[in-house]
């Protein structure tokens, strides 16, 4: 697997609604990989804006979700993105060989306050710490 320049992994996260779990999976690994790795997040049925809830959460860890938009699942965005990580809410993703699926199972933030949206954003912040150590071995 030789190129001439090194493509950056393209991460892709999927939740019904994009508006609360894989929008703070998303802000998190645009933070943690400080840039190297492509982030994408979309939902099957995107919400209108993205939880308050989550958002708040985000703040108190000093990331600004505040601008961002729930944006709707498109083939393409699968087919460009080399994982694809839906949030444990049974979504239908389109399937193509060779990426890297996963399917990790969290508590849906949807009308919750921040109280309880703290610990589901604590192991967001787990996993993609792991994801991020695992698509770029070399960045501790």
């Amino acid at each position: 697997m030789s190129t001439e320049t090194a493509k950056k992994p393209s991460v892709l996260f999927v939740c019904v609604h994009n508006a609360g779990r894989s929008q703070m999976a998303a802000a998190f690994l645009t933070t943690l990989s400080k840039g190297g790795i492509e982030v994408r997040s979309a939902g099957s049925q995107p919400a209108d804006k993205v939880n308050p809830a989550a958002v708040e959460a985000m703040a108190e860890l000093g990331i600004d979700m505040s601008a961002e938009i729930p944006k709707v699942l498109t083939t393409e965005a699968v087919k460009e993105s080399d994982v694809v990580i839906t949030m444990g809410c049974g979504d239908e993703c389109p399937y193509f060989p060779g990426k890297r699926y996963e399917d990790w199972v969290l508590e849906d933030p949807a009308g919750q306050g921040v109280d309880a949206v703290r610990p589901i954003r604590d192991e967001i912040k787990t996993r993609i710490e792991g994801l991020i150590d695992s698509l770029i071995p070399a960045a501790k």
